[in-house]
């Protein structure tokens, strides 16, 4: 069976934190294998969203984009591991 990391990360003030999110994704970018971004647009594009991130290669890059998203104020970071 596969295993598939899958990161959730709930952006609470998108227009202002995209930047410091962005280039975090960026410096990680080889670790993402599938990106998905989720936000509201009925009547307004809102403020909040949600990215699903699925995430491949070492540990250790993927606990570092873990904790540098979770240190961007506004950021809620949730990591799911399925599989062995």
């Amino acid at each position: 069976m596969s295993k598939y990391d899958i990161m959730t990360v709930l952006i609470n003030h998108r227009k202002s934190e995209a930047t410091q999110v962005q280039h975090l994704l960026t410096k990680y970018g080889c670790n993402i294998k599938m990106r998905l971004g989720l936000h509201e647009t009925t009547n307004v594009c809102a403020d909040d969203g949600l990215l699903i991130l699925q995430l491949d290669g070492a540990q250790s890059d993927i606990e570092a984009l873990e904790k540098g998203l979770g240190e961007v104020p506004g950021v809620e970071v949730k990591r799911i591991t399925i599989g062995s």
